[in-house]
């Protein structure tokens, strides 16, 4: 299967493009794109922005988008007059009253609702450093909203009634050698569970070894991700490090337990006013390196983890092809079973089979080292440890 690049193409019209389309109440800007351009991605490049609209990156149901010619090119222009009386009565200049919140989506919200404020990445010294529940009121196991909490590392300097968000340490990612450094160190990415076993202790030290030291110093940690499962107010701070301050449990999804940690709240978790475009460059070794909602493989409008963020320049809208890694197998014609030369020529009788495409995954929410997308299209499942290239085009 043979594909084009991106950023050696263009923007390139659908056959069967209209030639006005007037938004609607459930659309998205990507499905607004493909009904113009073959490559969603492209619309950036032919969106003629209206300087006389306050946001002009922002659509609104009943907006008319027409299809212009400007120098021989195609472009996008809003509130052109339209060519029914069905959308006549929604053009022309106007005052809005629309906020961003009305203004049509990048991707459809009800597919990754649950992923825009819920789970939280911290890096590995955030994450170190995050405020802690080492115990509850009463001794209790475990704890739920109306109820005390005591917890370690809590700045002193954040004032008595500050709120925190209580998360759970769920996923740990991280990028490590496929083999051990003296062996070289191709790197591969991994999300484990993460529990506290995962520490060096006198009681797993036996099964911890020099050789384990070093393949993890060469180890990097991309991000831990936490479920929010509740809010914390803070209502007394410890008088030194050997003490525990306490936080008032608020509410809580599911009961809170030792090893939960305090977050800061986030005024403005997400951002929606974005649009589909093509990354300027394509991290090496980017990868698939988890579901949100699945065990062996996802397909259309299913979530994602990336092992890429905001350090390596991830952006939201960014879209990209997946690929699925050629299989190596064993040439069995040219060296059948039984041949000596099978035997002679180990490496030579191994073959590695082409990548396949799979489909296009959409980044809606970046992470210092990891990045949340929505598979847009996919021709077959995607799986663990696909690859993240530029976007093509079939």
């Amino acid at each position: 299967m043979l594909s084009a690049s991106v950023f050696a193409a263009g923007p390139e019209l659908r056959p069967d493009h209209p030639d006005q389309y007037v938004v609607k109440r459930g659309d998205t800007l990507w499905d607004i794109s493909a009904k113009f351009l073959k490559s969603p991605w492209y619309w950036p490049e032919i969106w003629q922005a209206n300087p006389q609209i306050e946001n002009p990156h922002l659509i609104y149901p009943g907006d008319v988008i027409s299809l212009v010619y400007i120098d021989g090119k195609p472009h996008l222009v809003i509130n052109q007059a339209a060519s029914t009386p069905a959308a006549a009565q929604d053009t022309g200049p106007r005052m809005r009253d629309e906020g961003p919140s009305d203004a049509i989506a990048p991707v459809p919200l009800s597919d990754i609702k649950g992923f825009l404020d819920r789970p939280r990445i911290l890096t590995e010294d955030e994450f170190m450093k995050a405020p802690y529940v080492v115990a509850l009121e009463e001794d209790r196991l475990r704890g739920t909203g109306m109820q005390l909490a005591y917890v370690r590392q809590l700045d002193p300097a954040v004032a008595v009634g500050t709120r925190y968000v209580v998360a759970r340490p769920t996923l740990v990612y991280t990028e490590v050698p496929e083999r051990y450094p003296w062996q070289g160190i191709p790197k591969k990415v991994v999300a484990e569970t993460w529990s506290r076993e995962r520490v060096v202790t006198l009681g797993n030290f036996w099964h911890w070894a020099f050789r384990n030291w070093a393949y993890e110093a060469y180890t990097e940690v991309l991000g831990y991700e936490l479920l929010e499962i509740g809010s914390a107010v803070v209502a007394r701070h410890a008088e030194d490090s050997k003490e525990a301050g306490t936080v008032y449990l608020s509410y809580s999804d599911m009961e809170v337990k030792a090893g939960d940690l305090l977050v800061p709240v986030e005024e403005e978790p997400f951002d929606l006013s974005y649009v589909p475009h093509a990354p300027k460059a394509v991290p090496e070794n980017m990868r698939v390196i988890a579901f949100t909602d699945a065990f062996t493989a996802v397909g259309t409008r299913q979530v994602v983890v990336l092992s890429k963020g905001d350090k390596d320049g991830i952006e939201n809208g960014q879209v990209y092809s997946l690929w699925q890694p050629g299989e190596k197998i064993r040439d069995r014609v040219g060296y059948p079973e039984g041949d000596l030369k099978a035997w002679v020529s180990v490496r030579k009788r191994n073959v590695v089979l082409p990548e396949e495409f799979i489909g296009h995954v959409m980044i809606f929410r970046t992470f210092h080292g990891v990045s949340y997308g929505l598979v847009m299209n996919a021709v077959k499942p995607v799986n663990l440890k696909d690859l993240a290239r530029e976007p093509t085009e079939l």
